[in-house]
């Protein structure tokens, strides 16, 4: 086995150690749902409709309740079947259809003075998005081949770096800034060890990457200062702030988070891209001198940035497009409009994003010029070797 697939099965291996460590720090000896649900919640297979009945309230609104038998696919009821309510209020504009024979559903149950309820919860739709996610993995298997396995496995450890760390550190009242930073800083290192392995390459790219994040998340604070942000931007965010009333959650931490978050995986493939291309520059030319390599990255980083600024900003609008629609409808004017905080957030985000992507391209390139100062060599084996180590 190659030195360098040790290596990376080893960075695998901490990186693995080091969430579970950390999640177990943040959250002792409880979870990362909190909440007190006063039912359980089942999987189930609907087998048939047995009944369907319609009522209106009030001479208007019609309230529609569907009796169905359900097949229990988890939990100490696995097999059992039992009988289940759907309570339909038309009067809702999108209230969800009515069950079929062979549809996968969640069931709520509930103990009324010792008799247990069961009622329909939603719709089973995990099912279609995994069949989707394990297309995804092979397509990038066959395409990537090794390189593919490494991807997923190194967005895999990042997924569980945000859900198993930094979301249990915000919920359980830990520093929203230092626990922002240091989940970045280890999705950084992580990812770019496992992809390209302990090398010159990784480390600019891992330099630039976060010098880049950190320039976004200084812009980030001040300009929140200067725009009098308070975090409030949405609905959910108002019942995040009120989930702990006597201690709340810094929601203007939470906007920085987002934003550091948000730009990460953009300005860390800026960084790489530009390590790599001017690392083969230096290979190909090794008489190339710090100077000139550093204005070929900026020639690089200039036509990267069209695009990636787009795929920023075109990402932050896309997601927020039903928000964006809603409130010019509702406004007279544009000012009325730009002035909401939620879409000043989204222009916070997509400007400081933006400019720390900006800010990376020059930096990794003098970074490049200052590590890849010494001649690249090529052994006899075809290896790339480095007089600088």
């Amino acid at each position: 086995m190659k030195k360098q697939t040790i290596s990376q099965i080893i960075t695998l291996i901490v990186s693995l150690i080091l969430v579970f460590a950390a999640y177990t720090y943040i959250v002792g000896d409880g979870t990362v749902f909190k909440g007190q649900m006063q039912g359980n919640t089942i999987k189930a297979k609907v087998i048939r409709v047995t009944d369907v009945k319609k009522e209106n309230i009030t001479g208007e609104n019609e309230i529609v309740t569907v009796t169905f038998s359900a097949l229990f696919l988890n939990g100490e009821y696995r097999g059992v079947t039992e009988e289940v309510k759907q309570e339909i209020d038309k009067s809702y504009a999108f209230s969800p259809r009515e069950v079929r024979e062979n549809d996968k559903v969640l069931i709520e149950q509930y103990d009324n003075d010792g008799v247990r309820e069961y009622y329909f919860g939603d719709y089973v739709r995990i099912t279609p998005l995994l069949f989707l996610l394990a297309i995804f993995c092979i397509l990038v298997v066959v395409f990537s081949k090794m390189q593919g396995v490494k991807t997923i496995v190194s967005l895999a450890v990042t997924c569980m770096a945000v859900f198993l760390v930094l979301v249990p550190a915000i919920l359980n009242d830990k520093n929203i800034y230092f626990w922002s930073v240091l989940c970045c800083l280890f999705m950084t290192v992580s990812t770019l060890a496992m992809i390209s392995g302990y090398n010159k390459k990784s480390l600019c790219a891992c330099i630039g990457c976060m010098s880049g994040v950190a320039c976004a998340g200084i812009i980030t604070v001040l300009t929140s200062l200067v725009l009098n942000m308070s975090g409030l931007l949405d609905e959910e965010s108002i019942y995040l702030y009120q989930l702990y009333p006597g201690n709340p959650i810094n929601m203007k931490a939470i906007i920085f988070a987002m934003i550091i978050v948000g730009a990460l995986g953009a300005v860390m493939d800026v960084s790489m891209s530009i390590s790599s291309s001017l690392y083969e520059l230096k290979l190909k030319s090794p008489d190339i001198t710090p100077k000139e390599l550093m204005k070929s990255g900026f020639t690089i980083g200039r036509d990267m940035m069209g695009t990636m600024a787009n795929t920023l900003v075109l990402a932050y609008i896309g997601s927020n497009l039903t928000c964006v629609l809603l409130l010019i409808s509702y406004n007279a004017n544009i000012q009325q409009v730009i002035n909401k905080e939620k879409i000043i957030a989204e222009i916070l985000q997509a400007l400081a994003g933006s400019m720390g992507m900006l800010l990376t391209l020059p930096l990794t390139s003098l970074i490049c010029a200052l590590v890849y100062y010494r001649k690249v060599n090529t052994d006899a084996t075809g290896k790339n070797e480095s007089s600088a180590g």
